[in-house]
């Protein structure tokens, strides 16, 4: 319990692709991997102030 496998991944993006739709996934993508980066310079930045 608690490892995520590809089978378990595939359904979890068939779940997002029902609910979301084909169409607005580009979107989503963008905006997470945006809030990925956004989170990583944060935590660069506080280190550096340290």
């Amino acid at each position: 319990m608690g490892k995520i496998g590809l089978p378990e991944l595939v359904i979890i993006l068939i779940i997002v692709i029902v609910i979301f739709g084909g169409s607005r996934l580009p979107q989503l993508g963008k905006g997470i991997g945006s809030a990925i980066k956004n989170f990583k310079d944060g935590l660069k930045d506080d280190t550096k102030e340290s």
